[in-house]
Parts: C-alpha cells; structure tokens; sequence
C-alpha cells in the first residue's frame, strides 16, 4: 500500500542530486576582474596578447588569481576590487586604446563544475550592482535620416529617368525639388508617386520656378520612430556584448526611450564608450587623378582623404560618399570564387539601383569600400570595377580570414544607431549595495524557513520534520532549475522564492491534516497515510494550477522585475508539487512502509471527538 517501485526512489535521488550539483556555484561567490577585448576587427585575442597583458601585470606588481583566454577576449581575476583598478590603469596605459579594458566580476566555480555546465544564477542590477541608463532616441534625428536617404533616392531617380530639374532642397520636414518647366515637373511628380508610395507630394509655384513639395505621410513618419527605436534596441544588445555582462537588460520604455541595465559592469565610462560606438560601411572611389607621393608628403588634395589599405599600401580616396551602410538589408560571411573568405551583402531596392549606376559609370576605375569603427575609418578592401554589377548582392572580399569575415559581417547588420541617443538618466549601483541587498533577501529567507521548520516540527512530529525537508529538497530543486536555465535572479525574484517557501509548505499541510482525519475516521495507519497522500492530491493540484495561472499572466503581460517574479513562482510551483507529494511520500514510504504492523504514527495530537454516553 505505502511502497514505492525502485524506480521512484531512482528519480528522486538523482533528482536531488543534480539539483545539489547545479545549487553549488552559488555558494562560491564572485571575484573582481578585468577583461580586455579589441575594439577593431583587424585586431584579435590571441595567445600574444594574452603574453602581453601577463607581462604588462608582472612589471607592475600585479598579482592576478587566474587568467584565461577565451573567444572575443581576455579575463583575469583579482583577489580585491584596489588590485582590480591598478590592473584596469595598467593595463589601459600598456595597450593603448585600441583594446577595451574594462571591470567586471567573474564567479569563483571550481573547473570541475563549470566543465558539466554547473554555472551560477545570473544576478539582477539590484543585488549584483552594476551600471542603469535610461537613454532618449533623437525622433528628429531619425525623421532627418530618413529624409537625407529620400532625398539622395529622389536625386538618383530623377537623373536615371533623365529629369531636368534645377536644384534640390532639404527644409526642415520637406523636401522640395525645383524644375524650371511645368512639364518636367509633372514627369517627376509621376515618378516620385509611384516610386516612393511614403511620400506625400504637391505642387507649388515660387515666383518663375516650379516647385514640387514632398512630405512624410503619418504612418509613414510614425514607422521611422517605431523601426529607430527597434534597431537601436538590437545595435545595443550586438555591443553591450563586448562587455562580457551575462544577462543585460535592455527594452523599451515609452516610445521614444530604452533601459539598459549592465549587472556587473562597474565601469561607467566603458559602457558609456561602448553604447556610443558606431559601425558602417562606406564605398567611395579611388582619386586616381591626383599624386599619391605628394599627399603622402601631406599635400592632400582638396576632396580627398589619405587612408591605408587593409593589408597594403597607402590609397587615395574620395570624400564624396557614393552608397552607405544604411542600403545594407543583411550582411553575411561566406567565400568569394576564390574560396577565400568574404562577406556577402544585399542591398535594398534603391541601394542597388545606386551600385549599379555606380560600377556602370566607372568600369576600369577602383572602388574603395571603408568600414567605419569608432569614428576611424579602414579601407577593408579597393577592387577595380570590370563591369556592371546589378541584382542588390554584393561581395567584400580580400586578405581576411573566415573570423574577420564574420566580425565584419555581425557589425555591419548591427549596424550604425538608427537614430542618435542621449542618456538622460545614469545610476551606478555598487557591489556593496548589490551584496547588502543579497544578505538582506538570504536572511529572511532563511528566517522564514527557520520559523516554518519549528512549528511543523511541534505541530506534526515526525511527519512534521518529513515535510521540513521535502521543503529543503523544494528549496534546493527550485535554485537548481534558475542555475541550469541561467535565469536573472532579481529582488522580487527572491520575493517569490520567499513566497514559494509559504506556497509548498501548505501542501504539506493539507496532507498531514487529511492523514489526522482519517485516523480520527477510525481507519487504520497505514490506510490513513495511503488516503491522506491520494485524498490531498486533488486539493493540491487545484490550488497549484489556479496559482500557476496567475504566474503565466505575470509573466505573459508584465515587464522587467514583474517577470523575474514570474518565472520564480511558476517554477516554485511545479517544485513545490515534486518535492510536497513525491518526495515527502517517499520519505514516509521508507520509515513506515515496510512495517506490517503500525499501531500509531508520529503525527502529533490526533483530536478525536468525543462519543456521547447512553
């Protein structure tokens, strides 16, 4: 009646033991550290630079704790956070400003833990400290973005179908056109109608010139806020990356405003360096006519600029900029008909109406293509156009290797920010206040479970203590499963692991006092435990689910710390289930399953009533 198969002892022991092995890590704490990263893609962490940055901290005295090499970067531990910034100084001063060198925290796991996939719970602003900005999107600056890219699109047009027109002016929120007869206005009227279906347009005479006013229509206007403020959300997460935070926080808040939350980033200025980086591409022409020996001198032409060719030699270049990052619909890493590694782009409509007129202009003449990074620019690659490219694919290509190609291809879909940002709101919260925060949050939870603990233990005896530890087991399933699904463990987060605590011991709860009824019934021991688990069951399932529903409409409709929240709850429950009903069972099944003869049970003060006397 009370026995379990082996199989049910398997799964809860197993159970209990990987959620011991995935609770560790979060018993070892944090250590201060610095991580370098190259800010350009031209440069890599390698074994060199990790030879570099060893010697760097032996001439200074510095002493580190543990310092690996892993992709994208290089991460040393320090024993203390002084050590730490006389590392950052060092370290900054040696490499120069090509690297990032920024603070950071590292967990203290052993390697045989984090080799199995064992890693600690990923910590919340509030409890691991970090950096918060609240950042305003430029909606001006975006509808004028938009506005400079339809006013080179119109321009472009209107030359390839062969349009006089006499000038072409951007003010303020219109674009107008000036034709000096009414018919080439009415032939651009067509072709901007039917090519830019965006655009509202009208005519308007200005004393002997002929005007033709175009203007953003509503939805329109409306989109380019909406997509400025996606594509900036999606730029900041490619380059808050770079910052090695585990789980950053970055969403919209309002229309024209996003959060970015960096746990354990301590170092304002790098963040602050790092939301404001840009990278795009720019294709110019090479300036053939002039001397190269004399700009090399410093004579540099009017219009022209002087750069260095990746992997070559100095080159001539045009200030005049043909075609943008902007144009770019995906970037993606491949290999060219060489089988040398390149990276492949497509261009939307009007970018490849552009790059074709392009390369047809300019057969026999070299095209440079920058990339810009950090306000620096490098010319990746200069061919010569042999003929004629159409269709919107184009392919960069020459002297980089298959992870340059990939660096290059994930920053130019990154891209530039849509639109500029100002941070109106910045706060730094430090460690020690994440820490206090931590100890405050561990401590009534543990209080909690303390109280809970004695007055089971009185009120319910032995069964009493069965449910106390199912209750641990609860506890410790609950914080295994946040560490194995790398979950963001918040202030509320621990509210409701405080919750969870109340929540599963009432299942417990309700079966002893099920058990109590029975005996009082008259029935049997081994009968009362047998009806007590199963009558009980029902009422639990009922309650949980009603419970777990409201979890999933938090989680479904709330934002930020309403999730957390969420999540913690929702995963409490389904623990709490486990450990009350399987677990505690189990137990029970263990101590008095095997006895054949079971006079009373250790379940505190059965109140019987009292029988009436004839």
């Amino acid at each position: 009646m009370n026995r379990y198969p082996s199989w049910k002892y398997v799964i809860i022991a197993v159970s209990i033991l990987l959620g011991l092995i995935y609770t560790l890590p979060n018993f070892f704490g944090e250590s201060p550290a610095v991580q370098i990263s190259p800010l350009r893609t031209t440069a890599k962490a390698d074994t060199a630079l990790l030879q570099r940055v060893e010697d760097a901290l032996k001439q200074a005295n510095l002493a580190t704790t543990g310092m690996f090499l892993e992709e994208g970067g290089i991460k040393a531990r320090f024993a203390d956070t002084d050590v730490q910034i006389k590392a950052r100084d060092t370290l900054q001063s040696v490499l120069g400003n090509g690297y990032m060198v920024a603070l950071n925290l590292l967990p203290n796991s052993p390697q045989w833990l984090t080799s199995i996939g064992a890693l600690p719970m990923y910590l919340g602003l509030d409890l691991r400290g970090g950096v918060h900005f609240m950042l305003q999107v430029d909606m001006k600056g975006a509808t004028a973005k938009a506005l400079d890219r339809f006013s080179a699109d119109i321009r472009g047009s209107l030359r390839e179908k062969k349009i006089p027109y006499s000038g072409l002016d951007k003010r303020g929120s219109q674009i107008i056109v000036k034709f000096r007869n009414s018919e080439s206005r009415a032939q651009a009227e067509s072709e901007i109608r039917k090519t830019y279906a965006d655009l509202n347009v009208r005519e308007d005479n200005v004393g002997s010139e002929f005007h033709l006013t175009a203007t953003l229509k509503p939805e329109a206007h409306k989109l380019i806020q909406d997509s400025a403020v996606q594509q900036n959300i999606t730029t900041l997460r490619n380059r808050v990356n770079e910052l090695g935070v585990a789980e950053p926080i970055i969403q919209q808040a309002g229309a024209d405003r996003v959060v970015v939350q960096l746990p354990g980033v301590q170092d304002t200025a790098k963040a602050k360096d790092i939301l404001g980086r840009t990278a795009t591409l720019e294709v110019r022409m090479v300036d053939e006519e002039h001397d190269l020996s004399a700009a090399l001198r410093g004579q540099i032409p009017f219009g022209a600029e002087l750069y260095t060719e990746r992997g070559g030699g100095p080159l001539l270049v045009k200030k005049q900029v043909v075609l943008t990052g902007d144009r770019i619909n995906d970037a993606q890493a491949g290999f060219d008909n060489n089988n040398q590694p390149a990276v492949h782009l497509n261009l939307d409509n009007n970018g490849a109406r552009i790059f074709r007129q392009l390369t047809k202009d300019n057969v026999g003449k070299r095209m440079a293509i920058l990339l810009i990074e950090k306000n620096q620019a490098e010319v990746i690659t200069a061919p010569v156009i042999r003929e004629e490219i159409g269709g919107g694919r184009v392919q960069i290509s020459g002297r980089m290797t298959t992870e340059e190609a990939r660096d290059v291809a994930l920053l130019l879909r990154a891209g530039a920010l849509a639109a500029p940002m100002d941070i109106i709101e910045e706060r730094t919260v430090g460690p020690s206040l994440g820490a206090d925060n931590i100890a405050r949050g561990f401590n009534s939870t543990l209080y909690g479970f303390a109280a809970i603990a004695v007055f089971m233990t009185i009120y319910y005896v032995v069964f009493g203590f069965i449910s106390v530890v199912a209750l641990g087991v609860n506890l410790l399933l609950l914080i295994g499963l946040l560490s194995i699904m790398q979950a963001t463990l918040t202030l509320p987060g621990m509210a409701a692991i405080a919750l969870t605590i109340g929540m599963a011991i009432d299942a417990n709860v309700l079966i002893n006092e099920r058990i109590r009824d029975e005996l009082r019934a008259g029935m049997q021991p081994q009968a009362a435990i047998n009806s007590g688990y199963e009558r009980a069951f029902g009422t639990i399932l009922d309650s949980n689910i009603t419970t777990l529903i409201a979890g999933i409409a938090l989680f479904a409709f709330g934002t930020g710390p309403v999730k957390g929240f969420a999540v913690v709850l929702c995963l409490g429950i389904l623990t709490s289930i486990f450990s009350a009903v399987v677990v505690s069972r189990g137990m029970v099944n263990l101590m008095y399953g095997n006895r054949r003869k079971l006079d009373r049970i250790p379940i505190g003060q059965v109140w019987k009533p009292a029988t009436e006397k004839r």
